[in-house]
């Protein structure tokens, strides 16, 4: 399985790696992706090993008529079956995998269109080879040291344990940081439980805003944790954040996730797990959505632990 592209995207595509894992139990899978991210692939249920899609070698595959590494060349003539998102209008990666002696190759879409559910249409490779999938929710399975680090953090916080994740890929997918200051604000305020403030390194202007304004033993932030044990660490948590790749984590981890869309339709995008609740900002304008909304969504959660 070539995989690139972003936490979101490469989680969307778990339920096919679970099917072929499903139909093929003694089969060995690999992941060809960003190591940091394929890396959720592993463990129960999905892939045996993952390989990094960011070397030099592999770029000579994307060279028309070059010399291909001999090396990569053997690896990929080893399996029966490559399915292959990546982007290649002109078939040049085909077309050199075929010289390297790829048996069969099946091309995923390496676009997503706004006829089907991402995750549907990331399934499309599978259902060629006559796979039927059953269950379009992604899910990640972190290993007991993943456990472990997450059960560490979250040590001396009291439940409910309420995850903010105020950043996202794209400024217009966010909702405004004054927002999430009074959400955050309200909750410490009005409940009993944690926050824990989730961040990357795309959202370091918010963290640092936000470690201003929160310096309570009842708020800790957890940032650049290793995907796998972020999963871990959200999978017993209320999470609530944007469209991002670590609400993607997050619903596939388990989390009760109350999920704020605004350009993006959910109906292509959102997570199809069912503990996820979408708050659709009005005309997609995510300066819009109501904050009593936003808390009332977020208080029955609390309430009902649904």
């Amino acid at each position: 399985m070539i995989r690139g592209g972003a936490i979101g995207d490469f989680i969307l595509t778990l339920p096919a790696i679970k099917t072929l894992r499903d139909a093929y139990p003694a089969a060995q899978i690999d992941i060809l992706g960003y190591r940091h991210i394929a890396i959720l692939g592993m463990n129960q249920f999905h892939a045996d090993r993952v390989r990094s899609i960011e070397s030099a070698e592999l770029s000579r595959f994307f060279a028309k008529d070059a010399e291909l590494p001999h090396e990569l060349a053997l690896y990929f003539a080893n399996f029966d079956l490559i399915i292959s998102y990546l982007y290649d209008p002109d078939s040049i990666f085909k077309n050199n995998l075929r010289q390297a002696g790829a048996k069969r190759i099946i091309h995923g879409p390496a676009r997503i269109n706004h006829d089907s559910h991402a995750a549907r249409q990331l399934a499309q490779p599978i259902q060629e080879i006559e796979l039927k999938i059953s269950d379009f929710a992604p899910k990640v399975f972190p290993s007991g040291e993943d456990r472990d680090r997450a059960a560490k953090f979250l040590i001396g916080l009291d439940r409910p344990i309420i995850a903010l994740h105020p950043g996202s890929g794209s400024d217009k997918k966010n909702w405004p940081l004054q927002n999430w200051v009074q959400l955050g604000d309200h909750l410490l305020r009005n409940f009993s439980g944690s926050l824990v403030i989730v961040a990357g390194e795309a959202d370091a202007s918010q963290i640092n805003q936000l470690h201003s304004v929160w310096q309570s033993p009842r708020v800790r932030f957890a940032q650049h944790w290793p995907l796998p044990e972020l999963g871990a660490l959200l999978k017993n948590t209320i999470f609530v954040g944007h469209d991002s790749g670590i609400s993607h984590l997050a619903a596939a981890a388990g989390a009760n996730c109350i999920l704020l869309f605004g350009p993006t339709d959910p109906a292509i995008w959102a997570p199809l797990n069912e503990n996820v609740r979408v708050i659709r900002a009005p005309n997609g304008d995510l300066q819009q959505p109501d904050q009593n909304q936003v808390r009332e969504t977020l208080e029955a959660v609390i309430n009902t632990g649904l």
